[in-house]
């Protein structure tokens, strides 16, 4: 599992946005993979194994997050939630906000096929969706990105 830290660190980045947040993902992915590590089959592939277990790890801390904002928000409707800043070098920063106007499974899909290098076959068992899903997702995110790029030269 320590082989595949630095996969899981970048997949919660570009999931979470911030270091932080991205390495307190990463430390309960790994939390949650110990603890279920019965589950996991020999013959298959840790590291989409363990992307699963992040992915689900993200979107299930997403959701409470929102609860929390909605509660809290009734209680102290002036609280302003801010955004940490990060600072970045100007491509990075660049890349960073194009990826962040794909939509979320289409941006999910190209971090998975594009950035991490895994198979689609892998990426969609990850996601749950069929490998023509997945497929279509990079498809669609790689256009997007072009045309987002090309608008703006």
């Amino acid at each position: 599992m320590s082989a595949l830290l630095p996969d899981l660190r970048a997949f919660a980045r570009f999931l979470t946005r911030d270091a932080t947040t991205a390495d307190d993902l990463v430390q309960d992915t790994l939390v949650r993979a110990l603890a279920a590590q019965a589950q996991f089959q020999p013959d298959t592939n840790l590291k989409a194994w363990l992307f699963t277990i992040q992915r689900n790890a993200f979107y299930e801390q997403a959701r409470r997050r929102q609860r929390e904002t909605r509660v809290l928000s009734r209680r102290m409707p002036e609280a302003d939630t801010v955004a940490p800043a990060a600072s970045h070098r100007a491509e990075v920063a660049d890349l960073q906000r194009m990826l962040f106007t794909l939509p979320p499974l289409l941006r999910e899909a190209l971090v998975l096929v594009g950035a991490q290098e895994l198979s689609h076959e892998q990426a969609a068992a990850i996601c749950g969706v069929p490998v023509g899903t997945m497929k279509a997702r990079v498809s669609r995110a790689r256009s997007q990105l072009a045309r987002t790029v090309s608008a703006e030269s």
